[in-house]
């Protein structure tokens, strides 16, 4: 069965001859026939078909296909086919329906029932409806929230330039729904202890609370979106925030991010403004440039769409709105680990590497990582306790950890660092960590030697130098564990 009317009938194209005027059709205007006349009375003249197109100011294919004898009238294309009214509505019906917006699926459909139309007659008749789609989809009403109701969430990621090396971060961006007024920072993550500190750091900026928050369906915040019913079901741990302040949390709809519209900007504008460009020592000093540039730049920059300065604004209506913080503060991030602990003294926790009393080295410890501290348990006592560290690779040293395990090292050695300064590791007494040369000299060469000599852990000696084939690598009982301090890396002060 065929959807279309053969309209080849409409106009019956046949062979013209070279004999002037006598195919030419009747009612031609005289313009047009005076046209033909001069055209072929030039070629009759021996005058090249160029020279005819630049003399009567036409195009040269135009002169030639009518001295080929064309019709100067209207051409209809032999052949031409139009899908029937029948088979239009169908389509549209289809396309509206089953085939969701697909033309391809409509001539599926079609040849499914017996149908048979060309792909590209099915696509004009479809494009209405295919132009009335998209303008839908991309005409958006802007909504306006009052003061203190809604801050809006998301994050970005960005390669930028730590410490000599290409990082890559991810920026949390929180914008007053109102006010314009933003908070960013800096994760190597974007998992839900990110999104719940970042959240908690906004409001903290802020100085309250907003009635809802307002996100994207990121997976480490909402488990299922049903596009449908428009229901949503979100991860405990973000509930249970939203739930303890008293927030109402709110999904964009999925594959809708213009719903967020004002901190989808805002991401841009941390990225393009207070990030362009820019290298840093370490993760610390990118926190320490974003608070400045929120302070100086961000906050007291005339917003386009207001055309207000967001603290302004801010200060003169949204900051009373907001609801009062929690007091005293609430936990936000509390991450529990498993971990066991290297015989180097130290634990791993998102690649930073903590340390621990040396005794417990192979003993499998609780981690709880807070917003600021790490803190080690063992059998529900605690054993260390650090200031968090945010440098990837980084490395956090308690000197009291490695106490009794160190040799006089004649001053200390400066553990490296990589964006803040080291911490000095005061060094236990060499009494009682040493052993006379005697000993070794008796050892290794069967002569004695004088027992004012003192041969050190690192090899230095106290009076004639001594090389040995050997050294002890441990103090005292092999089992107590290496002589040290660790791997090298990012040295922060313990937190006693």
């Amino acid at each position: 069965m065929e959807g279309w009317m053969d309209c080849s009938g409409l106009n019956d194209c046949s062979e013209f001859t070279m004999d002037p005027l006598q195919t030419l059709q009747e009612g031609l205007t005289t313009m047009e026939l005076e046209l033909i006349l001069q055209i072929r009375t030039l070629a009759d003249a021996g005058v090249g078909i160029k020279a005819i197109a630049r003399q009567l100011d036409l195009a040269p294919n135009t002169v030639r296909r009518y001295l080929r004898g064309a019709d100067p009238g209207p051409h209809p294309r032999p052949n031409a086919r139009r899908l029937s009214p029948e088979l239009v509505q169908l389509a549209q019906h289809l396309y509206r329906t089953v085939a969701g917006g697909n033309a391809v699926v409509v001539q599926q459909e079609l040849m499914a029932r017996g149908w048979v139309a060309p792909l590209r007659s099915l696509q004009r008749v479809l494009e209405p409806l295919r132009r009335d789609d998209q303008i839908k989809s991309l005409a958006t009403l802007r909504f306006e929230t009052e003061p203190g109701r809604q801050l809006q969430l998301d994050f970005g990621e960005k390669v930028v330039p730590i410490g000599g090396q290409p990082i890559k971060i991810a920026i949390f961006v929180a914008t007053l729904g109102f006010s314009r007024r933003l908070f960013c920072r800096a994760f190597l993550s974007q998992r839900q202890d990110d999104w719940l500190e970042g959240l908690e750091r906004a409001f903290q900026r802020f100085g309250g609370l907003t009635e809802e928050v307002l996100c994207d369906n990121a997976s480490p915040l909402v488990s299922s979106h049903d596009r449908a019913s428009g229901v949503v079901r979100w991860r405990a741990g973000f509930a249970a925030y939203c739930l303890d302040r008293g927030l109402v949390p709110r999904a964009c709809k999925p594959y809708r991010a213009r719903t967020k519209g004002k901190v989808e900007r805002g991401v841009g504008y941390v990225k393009n403004n207070a990030l362009a460009g820019r290298e840093f020592t370490c993760l610390v000093a990118v926190h320490d440039h974003l608070d400045w540039w929120m302070d100086e730049v961000a906050d007291v920059r005339l917003h386009g769409t207001i055309q207000e300065r967001p603290i302004d604004r801010f200060l003169a209506l949204e900051r009373a709105a907001l609801r009062p913080l929690p007091h005293p503060g609430l936990a936000v991030r509390t991450q529990r680990l498993s971990r066991k602990v290297s015989t180097d003294c130290f634990l791993d926790v998102n690649t930073v590497r903590y340390s621990v009393p040396h005794r417990f080295i192979r003993e499998v410890v609780d981690v709880v990582v807070g917003l600021e501290t790490v803190e080690v348990y063992r059998r529900g006592e605690r054993i260390a306790q650090h200031r968090r560290c945010d440098q990837p690779h980084g490395v956090v040293r308690d000197p009291a950890h490695f106490a009794g395990l160190y040799r006089g090292l004649g001053g200390g050695e400066a553990a490296a660092t990589v964006g803040v300064p080291s911490v000095p590791i005061a060094l236990p007494a060499t009494a009682g960590f040493a052993r006379p040369l005697s000993e070794y000299a008796l050892l290794v060469e069967g002569k004695e030697v004088p027992d004012d000599h003192t041969q050190f852990a690192d090899g230095r000696s106290c009076g004639h130098e001594f090389e040995t084939s050997s050294v002890d690598t441990y103090a005292g009982d092999p089992g107590r564990g290496p002589v040290g301090g660790g791997p090298e890396g990012v040295v922060l002060p313990g937190v006693g």
